[in-house]
C-alpha cells in the first residue's frame, strides 16, 4: 500500500517561488508521469517529494503519515537519478547491495533480494562487471536494480532516460513499463518527454511555472485539453491554433468566423463566450484533411514536408501566417509553394476562450 498525498506544497528560493501551491494525490500502484517545459518545476517537485529539498510550506503524506519533515533515508521511497550515481570501484553486485549492507540486512537477504532484481532486469551476466564497462542502458538498469532491491513504497525517476541515445530509450521505456506491471509498484516519473509521458503513465501531471495546468489519464488530456498550454504541449506535431471571433451561438454551438478567411459550426460553448468575443480554435494534425467537393475549407500554402514512412507530416501556413500540420498518408506529399483547400473535422476542433480556457460540448448535442 502506497498512497502519496501533497497539500499546498510550495517551495521557493531566496523569495523566489518555484512551486506555487500544488494539491496531488498518488494512489496505489499508479505510474504518474510529472511533465512539463524546462524550468517548470518538476524535477524540484520530485526532490521535495524525496525528502532532497526542504519545504517552503504545504505538506507530504504517505499513507497518512506526515513526511514533510523526515529525513530521506526515512521516507520508505527509492530515488533513480539521470546520471546513473553508480560507484565506479564497486562491481553491479556490490552496487545493488550497497544500502542493503549499510543497513546491517543479512547477507542471504541481500544475496537473495540482488539475485531476484538481477533476474528482472536481465543483469545477472553482469553482477561481476563495474560500472564502466557496462553500456548506458545496462548502467540505468543497475540504478534502477538498486532501488528495486530496497523494496520501497514508490520508486522516484528523475529523467532516467535523457543520458540515453533514441533507440535505447524506447528500449528503456518499455523495460519500465514492464517493470511496472510485474512489481506492482507505484512510481512517480519526470520527464520533459510528452512521449514518454503519453506511454508510460497512468496519470500525468502537467506543470507549468510551479503549477499544476491539468492532471488526468494520457488520453484524456490529449483529447480533453483544459487549456491552451496543455493542448499545445501534448501532442506529436503539436496541435495548430487558428484565431477568430464568435459570429453566433445558440443552444448547440456557435460559429466561428477564423481570421484565415473561412467560417465554421462547432458543437462547442461556455460561459465566456458572446458574440464578437476573441477565440482560438485548435486542432490536431490527424483531423486536418484535404478537402473535397462541396466541402466548408480553409486555403493554405504548403511549406516543408516531413517524410516518416508510414505517415508524412505536411507543414502549411494560412494566410494570416498561422501555422499547420497536416497528417497524411506517407506516400504522399505536398510541393513547397502550393495552394492546398483543407476541411476541418468540426467533431474534433478544440475552442479555447481569449483567457485560453477550453470550452466544452453543450449537454443538448450530447443527448
Amino acid at each position: 500500500m502506497a498512497h502519496l498525498k501533497i497539500n499546498n506544497l510550495q517551495k521557493g528560493f531566496e523569495g523566489f517561488p518555484i512551486i506555487k501551491g500544488i494539491d496531488l494525490e498518488v494512489n496505489d500502484r499508479e505510474f504518474v508521469v510529472f511533465v512539463g517545459p524546462s524550468g517548470c518545476g518538476k524535477s524540484t517537485l520530485l526532490r521535495l517529494i524525496a525528502g532532497l529539498e526542504e519545504v517552503t510550506a504545504g505538506t507530504i503524506e504517505l499513507d497518512g503519515r506526515d513526511i514533510t519533515e523526515v529525513t530521506p533515508a526515512k521516507r520508505d521511497l527509492a530515488m533513480v537519478f539521470q546520471t546513473y550515481a553508480l560507484y565506479p570501484h564497486m562491481t553491479v553486485r556490490k552496487n545493488m547491495s550497497f544500502a542493503l549492507d549499510l543497513a546491517g540486512v543479512a547477507k542471504a537477504e541481500v544475496e537473495k533480494k540482488v539475485n531476484e532484481a538481477a533476474h528482472i532486469l536481465e543483469l545477472a551476466p553482469l553482477l561481476e562487471r563495474k560500472p564502466k564497462h557496462l553500456s548506458g542502458g545496462q548502467r540505468q538498469r543497475v540504478a534502477i536494480g538498486r532501488a528495486i532491491v530496497r523494496n520501497p513504497k514508490i520508486f522516484l525517476f528523475d529523467e532516467p532516460l535523457s543520458n540515453l541515445d533514441a533507440a535505447l530509450r524506447v528500449q528503456m521505456r518499455l523495460e519500465l513499463a514492464r517493470l511496472h506491471q510485474e512489481l506492482q509498484a507505484t512510481m512517480i516519473y519526470v520527464t520533459h518527454d510528452q512521449v514518454e509521458a503519453m506511454t508510460l503513465a497512468d496519470k500525468v501531471v502537467v506543470l507549468n511555472a510551479g503549477k499544476v495546468e491539468q492532471v488526468g489519464s494520457p488520453l484524456e488530456l490529449y483529447h480533453q485539453p483544459a487549456n491552451l498550454f496543455v493542448a499545445g504541449f501534448l501532442g506529436t506535431p503539436k496541435m495548430g491554433f487558428l484565431k477568430g471571433t464568435i459570429s453566433r451561438i445558440d443552444a448547440l454551438g456557435c460559429d466561428v468566423q477564423l481570421d484565415a478567411g473561412t467560417r465554421i459550426q462547432l458543437p462547442l460553448s461556455g460561459p465566456s463566450l458572446s458574440l464578437g468575443s476573441s477565440v482560438t480554435l485548435g486542432i490536431r494534425p490527424e483531423h486536418l484533411n484535404l478537402a473535397k467537393p462541396g466541402e466548408c475549407t480553409l486555403t493554405v500554402t504548403a511549406d516543408v514536408s516531413e517524410r516518416l514512412g508510414s505517415d508524412t507530416f505536411c507543414h502549411v501556413n494560412t494566410a494570416c501566417g498561422e501555422p499547420l500540420t497536416l497528417r497524411i498518408r506517407g506516400d504522399m506529399a505536398s510541393r513547397y509553394g502550393e495552394q492546398l483547400q483543407l476541411h476541418l473535422d468540426s467533431e474534433h476542433c478544440h475552442l479555447f476562450d481569449a483567457e485560453g480556457l477550453a470550452m466544452t460540448r453543450p449537454l443538448r448535442a450530447a443527448a
